[in-house]
C-alpha cells in the first residue's frame, strides 16, 4: 500500500473548527478577497483552498448549503459543472499545469473535510510536484503565495466572465 503524505494540511485537520459552515460564512461575509472567493455566480461559487494540495487548488461549490449531491436541482448541478469547466479554463490559462485532478468526497468517511457542504476540488498538477520534500522533511514547497495566485486567477476569472457576459 502506498501512502500520500500531506503534513502541511495538519493545521486544517487539527485546527479548531467553527460550528458554522466556513463555505457559507465566506460566501455571506462579503469579504471575497479575504475569503479567497474568485467568483460568485447565481448558483455556485469558486473559492481557493486555504490549505492546498498544490498551488491553485480550487473548490467549486453550490451556493446552497447541502452535503448531498442528489439534493441539487438540475439547474444547480448544471451551473456547478459549467463553473468547474470555466475554472479549468482559467487554471490552464493562468498556471499552465500539465494535468488536473478533479474530485468530490461525499460524506465524512470518504475523507470530506467539510461534509455538510459539497464541493468539487480542482487540483493543478505538474511533473515532480510530489517529490522527496514532503516525505523526508515533512515540508511542502510552495513557490507562489496564496495572495499572488489569487490575484492572478482573479484577474482571469473577471476577464472570462466579463467576456462571457458580452457574448
Amino acid at each position: 500500500m502506498q501512502k500520500l503524505w500531506a503534513p502541511w494540511r495538519g493545521k486544517f485537520i487539527l485546527g479548531k473548527k467553527g460550528k458554522n459552515c466556513f463555505l457559507c460564512q465566506s460566501l455571506k461575509g462579503g469579504k471575497y478577497k479575504q475569503s479567497l472567493i474568485l467568483y460568485r455566480g447565481k448558483k455556485s461559487f469558486v473559492i481557493m483552498n486555504r490549505f492546498p494540495y498544490n498551488t491553485g487548488h480550487l473548490m467549486v461549490c453550490p451556493n446552497r448549503h447541502t452535503g448531498v449531491l442528489e439534493n441539487l436541482t438540475e439547474s444547480e448541478i448544471t451551473d456547478l459543472m459549467k463553473t468547474a469547466q470555466i475554472s479549468i479554463k482559467v487554471i490552464r490559462a493562468t498556471l499552465k499545469p500539465e494535468a488536473l485532478n478533479l474530485g468530490m468526497n461525499l460524506g465524512k468517511i470518504s475523507g470530506a473535510g467539510v461534509a455538510n457542504h459539497l464541493h468539487l476540488h480542482i487540483v493543478p498538477r505538474w511533473s515532480g510536484d510530489t517529490n522527496f520534500m514532503p516525505i523526508l522533511a515533512e515540508t511542502k514547497v510552495v513557490s507562489i503565495s496564496l495572495k499572488e495566485v489569487f490575484n492572478k486567477l482573479k484577474k482571469n476569472f473577471d476577464k472570462h466572465f466579463r467576456d462571457t457576459i458580452k457574448k
